[in-house]
């Protein structure tokens, strides 16, 4: 099991060298395959949700690879709306809940500051109790509850404040439902990580005009990439099942059903990838060149191993 850190370590290393350091696996991995037969970005579809989830972790190496017995998981899905294709599907939350306690996980906690009715009314606090897992939501205006975290490269944000409950946990699992967003167009695997952020903290994203102003919504998404700095996944799962395509986050929206679950740890890759599967390119959303100029990732696909199965 991965030793857990302290916050006040943390903190120290984060000034140093960032969270993925010392969180959430080893540094930035390599765009290249590391395993002979072993893909970058793993895509499983078919109608079974679940299923899909399984078969994409698996064709990414399994969860095994990912958590080691009696380690704790933190999983972040998105449950931020009820409408249909703007949060993460219960399916997929079982499926990777399921395979965490198979690979030996002593507890999966899935972190979120929205609200008990967020989860009921998107049926996914029924699939977190029955697939055994802890529910944990933070109070989002206690700012006693949040670590403040150094961004040593950040360029619009110096600061993040990470729920203090995130540092409990040896693996962390970012799970967001790909969808449109009112201002940067797009939302993914590094837009999802403002979930573990305080919301006081996430305002600060948001100036005025971020909808419309060009410089508002670059900010925005430059304080999404410097966020992403300092928080690295272990491994993205991702949503790709049914989304809006039209008035993000929150719907309700014009429906989009490739019906794909993603897995993989390049978060800049991943994210370049479904915003292909709506017709946008990668090049022209800021965020994802902001995360790839921070070295997160690559945003070229044809550099990208990307391997598809019919689950």
């Amino acid at each position: 099991m991965a030793k857990k850190i302290g916050r006040r370590e943390f903190v120290k290393s984060t000034a140093k060298i960032g969270i993925s350091a010392v969180l959430g696996g080893s540094v930035i991995s390599q765009f290249s395959c590391s395993q002979a037969g072993m893909c970058d970005i793993a895509v499983a579809s078919g109608e079974d949700y679940l299923k899909n989830t399984i078969k994409a972790v698996e064709l990414h190496g399994g969860m095994m690879k990912f958590v080691k017995k009696g380690s704790k998981v933190a999983i972040l899905p998105n449950t931020q709306s009820r409408h249909p294709g703007t949060f993460t599907n219960p399916d997929i939350v079982r499926a990777v809940i399921r395979t965490c306690k198979e690979a030996g996980a002593a507890e999966v906690n899935c972190l979120s500051w929205l609200t008990p009715k967020h989860w009921a009314d998107t049926g996914l606090d029924k699939a977190v109790q029955e697939e055994g897992a802890n529910l944990k939501l933070i109070e989002r205006d206690d700012e006693a509850l949040y670590t403040p975290v150094p961004i040593p490269g950040g360029i619009a944000l110096k600061q993040a404040q990470i729920m203090n409950e995130f540092f409990n946990n040896d693996v962390f699992i970012d799970m967001p439902v790909t969808k449109d967003h009112a201002g940067n167009k797009f939302t993914g695997t590094l837009k999802n990580l403002m979930g573990l952020n305080y919301r006081v903290n996430n305002r600060t994203f948001h100036k005025e005009g971020w909808r419309t102003e060009q410089s508002a919504i670059e900010h925005l998404d430059q304080c999404i990439a410097d966020l992403n700095t300092v928080v690295k996944p272990t491994l993205c799962v991702v949503d790709a099942t049914e989304f809006i395509t039209t008035n993000g986050p929150f719907g309700p929206g014009k429906l989009l059903k490739p019906q794909k679950v993603i897995a993989g740890t390049d978060r800049v890759a991943i994210d370049a990838y479904c915003a292909t599967l709506w017709g946008l390119e990668a090049r022209d959303i800021i965020m994802i060149n902001k995360a790839y100029e921070h070295k997160l990732g690559q945003i070229d696909l044809q550099k990208v191993k990307i391997q598809e199965i019919k689950a």
